[in-house]
Parts: C-alpha cells; structure tokens; sequence
C-alpha cells in the first residue's frame, strides 16, 4: 500500500491537480530556492552563537536526568520524506515507551530542566541542525508526527510543499499545547480539538508563505519566547 510518506512531489501535484504557472506561495520562487539560502547562513551563524549556551543546556540535562541529550523522533517532513527531528530531551528517557505522542499538562515525564526548556522553546531551538541539515526552515509547519501525515488528504498534502518548520501559524495559536489538551488522555484531546486546526493553519501557511509573512512570525515568536522567558526569570 502506497502511502503519503512513499510518494514524491510530483506524485502530490499530480493528486492536488497544481500546474506550474500557478502563482500561490509554495510554488514560488522564494519557498523553492531564496529560502533556503536564506536558511542555511543564518542557522550555521546561529548554532556557533547558541553554542555555549547549548553546552550548558547539555550538561544540565545530564545531571539532572542522564543521557541522551536529544530527544529524536520521526517526522513526516518535506516532499513526504522521513525525518528525525533534533530537540534537546526535556522527558525521562525511554518516555514513548510509558506514554503517547501528546505532552499532557503536568505530564509527569517531563524532567526539571525540561519544565523550563519547554516553557521557554529552547529545547526546540537545537532544530538548527535540522535546518543545517535541510529538513527544515526557521519558519513553516511544525513537524507532525508520522502517523498523521501518513494520512493526510486533499489540501493537507499541500503542508508537505514546505519545508517544516521552528514556528509557523499553529505554533503561535498552540504555544501552551499542554493547558489546551489537559491531563488526561492528551493524544485523543489533541486529535479532536487540536489537530483540524492545526492542519488548517499549516495549509494557510503553504498557501501564503513570502518574506513578508516569514518576517511576520518570525518577530511575533521571538516577542513571545522572550516574553516567557522574561516571566520565568522574574517570577
């Protein structure tokens, strides 16, 4: 059985029905080549910033919890090609193991130095190896997990004519995930009030990714992080 993660571009063209003369954001020239030389400079510059900050993070997770240091998972990602996301581990190790895909508010797997990881996105920042790499951008989807992008259909395949992302749309709408999903049963909350939406917010991005909305984010979730952070260190 074929399924969106076996299939190519072409093959999401051939099944969304785009031509090429059509003039939407995923099809322009910015989100096929400018992005990426934008993308690729900036994330290397950044890492040899962040590093020893990072060296810090790193050290504090394995006092605090052990090894490893980063959490990879597989994700459903550009074109439908796998891929392993970076992130630094705020869980106990082995936590999909005793638990789902969904962080759960209060989530009893999260570690001390991951409750401020995640409040403040720093352990997603360490996703400048994924951009380095090319399976993100700073800007675009957030990477889903592979048992939803396996299923994507209609106007959801356009999600896959993008890079994934560190933030986008969703992120902003979504940023304490947790509160929304509660304590119990976080997958099925997620699925029923989270996902849908979610997936309309991406498509939105595809549809209209440029400099302008880039930019657009990109300020809105620094405002937002440096605020969380901010609230952190003075409470």
């Amino acid at each position: 059985m074929v399924t969106v993660m076996d299939m190519g571009m072409r093959d999401i063209r051939i099944i969304m029905g785009i031509n090429s003369s059509m003039e939407t954001g995923y099809q322009g020239v910015y989100n096929k080549y400018i992005k990426r030389c934008i993308d690729l400079p900036l994330a290397l510059i950044l890492l040899i910033v962040m590093l020893p900050i990072y060296t810090v993070i790193a050290l504090a997770i394995a006092i605090d919890s052990g090894l490893p240091i980063f959490y990879r998972a597989e994700r459903g990602g550009y074109q439908g090609k796998k891929f392993k996301i970076f992130k630094f581990r705020t869980m106990v190790p082995n936590a999909d193991q005793i638990g789902g895909g969904t962080t759960a508010l209060n989530d009893p797997r999260i570690t001390n130095i991951g409750r401020f990881l995640r409040k403040t996105k720093l352990d997603e920042t360490v996703q400048l190896l994924n951009i380095i790499k090319g399976e993100m951008s700073f800007i675009g989807p957030r990477p889903e997990l592979v048992q939803y992008t396996n299923n994507y259909k209609g106007e959801e395949l356009l999600i896959l004519t993008v890079r994934p992302g560190i933030t986008d749309f969703s992120s902003l709408k979504f940023i304490s995930l947790d509160e929304l999903v509660g304590e119990e049963n976080a997958d099925a909350m997620y699925e029923q009030k989270v996902l849908k939406i979610k997936n309309e917010l991406r498509i939105r991005y595809a549809k209209q990714v440029s400099p302008k909305v880039d930019v657009s984010l990109f300020l809105q979730t620094g405002y937002r992080a440096l605020g969380k952070i901010l609230a952190l260190t003075f409470k």
